[in-house]
């Protein structure tokens, strides 16, 4: 299965990222990948949530969702949409959801997925996101059938959370996506390994898509988009700047590691601990 990974360097015009996206698919297409997989925040990365809400739209009304989607239909190509910030009409509380999308190569939308881990952390004295603050979080693990595999989505902070992975596999999930925005401290310390112990744990390919450079919003991220094979080989890291790149999936590899070391199977179910008297 011929894949590609877009890396990106989004910023805060949608219709500047709709383009590059537009053009990313097509290339993906011509090079006869099957799937592109894009990062987190394809349509826009903007930490000022308060310009961020003014070219924020709903499904029906995002130009880089449309443009996705006439490009699939176009190329014939399965396009997994990292993640976009979303409108969501039925939220009474007004906030956004961060929203994965699964796109068939008839352009129609075959799996969503809401990010459920948000990224609410204290990095330095004056960085301390706080993604709850605007987005509401996601409370339904996806996994959805592609050409030959089953695929788990998440999303970029969920890599932290193991256990949404063991659900995935247990559901029939043999390729991870993990799009993301890592950002540079983070991503230098924890990126690889995180990648290769969610493919080590599960016996399945990870894809994930990145980030990467310098952003209008001043943010810094870390790049260094990876497909990881089920026996936590790296068998692409693009590193530093943007663009597409290609990668060959041999999918009888998730059986052959999964009989070699069977923790899939293996799993059991326990009593959690009781508080020490």
């Amino acid at each position: 299965m011929k894949i590609a990974l877009a890396q990106m360097c989004s910023g805060i015009d949608p219709d500047r990222n709709a383009k590059q996206l537009g053009s990313l698919v097509a290339e993906a297409a011509a090079g006869g990948a099957v799937m592109i997989f894009t990062p987190e925040m394809s349509g826009l990365l903007d930490r000022d949530r308060s310009r961020a809400a003014g070219v924020i739209r709903s499904e029906d009304d995002d130009i880089v969702l449309s443009t996705a989607r006439s490009e699939a239909r176009k190329g014939g190509i399965w396009v997994q949409l990292g993640s976009l910030a979303i409108k969501n009409p039925g939220n009474s509380n007004q906030k956004w959801v961060n929203r994965s999308f699964l796109i068939g190569p008839d352009g129609e939308i075959s799996a969503r997925y809401d990010k459920i881990h948000l990224f609410d952390v204290d990095l330095s004295a004056d960085e301390s996101p706080r993604e709850s603050s605007a987005y509401l979080g996601g409370r339904r693990a996806v996994v959805a059938a592609i050409p030959g595999a089953t695929l788990g989505l998440s999303i970029c902070y969920d890599i932290r959370f193991p256990g949404l992975y063991e659900a995935l596999t247990n559901a029939g999930a043999d390729i991870l996506s993990i799009p993301a925005a890592f950002t540079v401290p983070t991503g230098k310390a924890h990126w690889e390994i995180l990648l290769r112990a969610r493919a080590i744990e599960a016996g399945a390919f990870v894809v994930a898509a990145g980030q990467y450079g310098s952003h209008e919003d001043g943010r810094s991220t870390y790049g260094h988009s990876m497909v990881v094979d089920p026996w936590g080989e790296i068998l692409l890291d693009m590193g530093e700047g943007d663009g597409l790149a290609f990668c060959e999936l041999d999918l009888t590899k998730v059986q052959e590691v999964r009989s070699r070391i069977p923790a899939v199977a293996n799993r059991k179910e326990f009593a959690a601990p009781v508080d020490v008297a």
